[in-house]
């Protein structure tokens, strides 16, 4: 169902954090034009965490709008409560969007069982495509494969963005939940391996800033043309480096500032990126362009 280099977008704003109308779809018109495979809506990439219930909600509506039925848009929607996870993937059905993102639980430390009622409860509640995400890095939770089998028996939960940074986890999953049910990488760094391993493409971080090399990688990788993709995901690699010098979105953002896509907007406790970081970051991108001859 949903497959490629899917971007992770940035949820672009002016100088005093207000989102901009104008820079959201420059971005649209941008992924549409270098191939994006699909966009999610205000997922971590998109400063979810400090977005409020109608900003978060309106930023999705207005994705879905500007894309046109011309990719699939996701809107990410999880929480750490169920109840505000339903309330978010209710809203974003409602904006139309293709499926939604939902991150594992946050900060409260659910066990494995709860973590089944949490995605249980939003599926059923919600009669829409949902991409589980399980992030164990940011949110001090991690999904365990038997659980991710679990759920993909559930008709609505569609996949998984996985980011626990190991390859043979994601093999696993990919063996336990069978060829129907979407597994994606959550790391860029892996993305070609996660393909290789059965996986179906990325929801990534550098296709904000490269979306055609991300694009070529996964097709490529997903034909069968591994020598290829392994050349372009060389080009990419540290770019992939480079978009985690600091938190994410913090390089992202100054990156598709310094490309004149957005301007320098982000919102506390985020800041833009240090100065001994703009030559590094520039530096990746330049290479990430670079066509071979």
């Amino acid at each position: 169902m949903f497959q490629g280099s899917i971007v992770a977008m940035v949820t672009p704003m002016n100088r005093d954090g207000l989102v901009d109308e104008e820079a959201l779809a420059r971005l649209v018109e941008f992924h549409v034009e270098n191939g994006t495979d699909a966009i999610v809506a205000v997922g971590t990439t998109g400063e979810s965490a400090t977005l409020d219930p109608d900003e978060h909600c309106h930023v999705i509506g207005r994705v879905v709008e500007l894309a046109a039925g011309r990719l699939p848009v996701i809107g990410g929607t999880g929480a750490n409560s169920t109840r505000e996870a339903i309330h978010l993937t209710a809203m974003a059905k409602d904006a139309g969007v293709d499926a939604c993102l939902l991150v594992t639980p946050y900060y409260n430390k659910p066990t494995q069982h709860g973590l089944y009622l949490h995605f249980e409860a939003i599926a059923k509640a919600v009669d829409i495509a949902q991409i589980l995400y399980n992030v164990p890095g940011r949110t001090a939770c991690d999904m365990l494969p038997d659980v991710v089998e679990k759920l993909s028996r559930i008709d609505n939960i569609v996949g998984i963005k996985e980011a626990s940074g190991q390859v043979e986890r994601f093999a696993e999953i990919v063996s336990r939940c069978g060829a129907d049910f979407d597994v994606l990488s959550g790391e860029d760094h892996l993305a070609l391996e996660s393909i290789i391993a059965g996986g179906r493409g990325v929801i990534s971080v550098t296709a904000n800033v490269a979306p055609a090399a991300m694009h070529e990688m996964c097709s490529l990788a997903l034909d069968g043309d591994i020598e290829g993709a392994r050349r372009v995901d060389s080009r990419l690699r540290d770019l992939h480096a480079a978009m985690f010098l600091e938190s994410n979105p913090i390089p992202a953002k100054w990156a598709l500032q310094d490309m004149g896509l957005i301007e320098e907007g982000i919102r506390l406790p985020l800041t833009p990126l240090s100065e001994i970081y703009h030559a590094r970051v520039r530096a990746a991108r330049e290479a990430a362009e670079r066509v071979e001859a």
